[in-house]
């Protein structure tokens, strides 16, 4: 027996609509409204939304957004760039931000408008970025607001890809799991 279930994920705003490369796994619950442009091989999983309404998001290639994420901009201020082979952990909140290539984010951070994690840099979980704050390259920051804690390890910054790594071995888990169990995978 085939489990169907249309479920909508990507949604118009104004003229503007999702561009979603076709390699991208979108899990069950997530949202994409308006001016989103997400590369191959990247994914958004459980629960999560990403509002491209009143500026643009673009998520690079082999990123991943964890489950219940909210990822939102400022009106013809702030955009949302994510650079490839991010991180991005569980009840994230990214707000008109941008984060370079190789970065992770901890579960629960609050990274807010014009703020930017340089390329392989750790924002610790629960930590609140602050507007217009600079994550210097290589760094881990931590707290509320978030400050420099320390330089990172050679072997903690070899972990930003193998995250990335993980989570699309995880998608390839996951969308064959759904096929296998006769669920119609489309997004």
């Amino acid at each position: 027996m085939e489990n169907t279930y249309k479920e909508i994920k990507l949604f118009p705003y104004d003229n503007l609509f999702p561009q979603i490369d076709k390699s991208v796994f979108l899990a069950s619950g997530a949202k994409i409204i308006g001016d989103v442009k997400i590369a191959k091989n990247s994914s958004v999983w459980y629960n999560t939304v990403i509002r491209g309404d009143v500026n643009y998001v673009k998520i690079g290639e082999k990123s991943n957004i964890q489950d219940n994420s909210m990822l939102h901009v400022t009106n013809g201020k702030f955009p949302l760039n994510i650079g490839n082979k991010i991180t991005v952990g569980h009840n994230v909140t990214l707000h008109g931000c941008t984060l370079e290539d190789l970065c992770l984010i901890g579960m629960g951070a609050v990274i807010l408008d014009g703020a930017l994690v340089k390329k392989n840099s750790l924002v610790a979980a629960g930590s609140v970025v602050k507007q217009g704050f600079i994550v210097p390259e290589g760094k881990l920051v931590a707290g509320v607001p978030a400050k420099v804690v320390r330089d990172l390890t050679e072997d903690e910054i070899l972990e930003f890809e193998r995250s990335a790594e993980r989570y699309f071995k995880y998608t390839e888990i996951t969308v064959s799991s759904l096929k296998k169990h006769n669920y119609q995978v489309e997004w």
